[in-house]
């Protein structure tokens, strides 16, 4: 009796699924639909996100510039806005603003603050989400664009001049007094800008995401901690300037819950549960 070849079970795995496979009928895998690949975290490209902020940001102060003044309604309005928070109790704006200013330093550094902060934070937390945190980096910029575009639609129905401004209101325009670089609705600086863009406080909306994306995202506890606290100062800085009414905060925080809203929406999950990185692109 000869010797038989017995095959292993894994030999006749490999020698047969290879034969079944090439006799199958397998109907080639359907190409995701453009719009899911819209939807899927992409690495994203330096070039391409360096000039679509720019962009962004250059259109979105052409639109909230161009939006008419409409003084006499801003004016009202804040008039309106300033007898809601007496009647609710909560008119602390001007006590705020007279206390801040009796220390020049520290509304100095205020204005500084208010000139600066909001733009060098957001754009630092937009360089680390690109760096550390890409396949998170996408859905966190859609937030921020979708608050920033309805924003412009809050200026354009709501027209309301900030504190400093008010007919009869006895507020410090700390800029003007102090002779600090502080605000493009100030001195010379104030024929570029719409002084009656007040509402909704894009300051509050930009920096509660920087807040909330640095304490989700963050390893560092301390660090974390700083994001939370960084819209509380900001809360305080707009007040004390003069720049907002508390009530504009809350607009701000509107518009950044439509944000998100926008980016749930279009990913189907909130951005900080996407995954952290993308594989590399083929």
């Amino acid at each position: 009796m000869g010797e038989q070849t017995v095959t292993p079970r894994e030999g006749r795995d490999q020698v047969v699924r290879p034969a079944v496979t090439a006799g199958a009928d397998v109907s080639p895998q359907p190409r995701p639909r453009r719009l899911d690949r819209l939807r899927t975290p992409r690495r994203p490209r330096l070039w391409f996100e360096i000039l679509l902020i720019a962009v962004s940001y250059w259109t979105y102060s052409l639109i909230r510039n161009a939006v008419p003044e409409q003084r006499t309604a801003a004016l009202n309005n804040a008039d309106w806005l300033w007898r809601t928070e007496h009647r609710l109790g909560l008119a602390f704006e001007e006590s705020v603003n007279h206390a801040v200013n009796s220390v020049t330093w520290l509304i100095v550094g205020m204005n500084y603050y208010y000139a600066t902060l909001h733009f060098v934070v957001t754009l630092g937390v937009l360089v680390w989400l690109f760096r550390s945190h890409p396949g998170r980096y996408a859905a966190t910029r859609l937030v921020l664009f979708a608050t920033t575009a309805v924003a412009l639609l809050g200026y354009y129905l709501y027209p309301l001049a900030p504190p400093r401004l008010m007919n009869g209101g006895d507020f410090v325009d700390t800029v003007m007094v102090h002779q600090t670089w502080g605000s493009m609705a100030s001195g010379d600086l104030k024929h570029m800008s719409n002084q009656y863009a007040a509402m909704p406080s894009m300051h509050i909306g930009w920096s509660v995401w920087c807040g909330l994306t640095i304490f989700a995202l963050a390893s560092l506890p301390w660090v974390r901690i700083l994001g939370l606290l960084y819209p509380v100062a900001t809360l305080v800085v707009i007040v004390a300037t003069a720049n907002h009414f508390w009530l504009d905060a809350v607009g701000g925080l509107l518009c950044l819950a439509f944000g998100f809203a926008v980016a749930r929406l279009w990913y189907g999950v909130q951005p900080y549960a996407l995954p952290r990185t993308v594989p590399e692109k083929t």
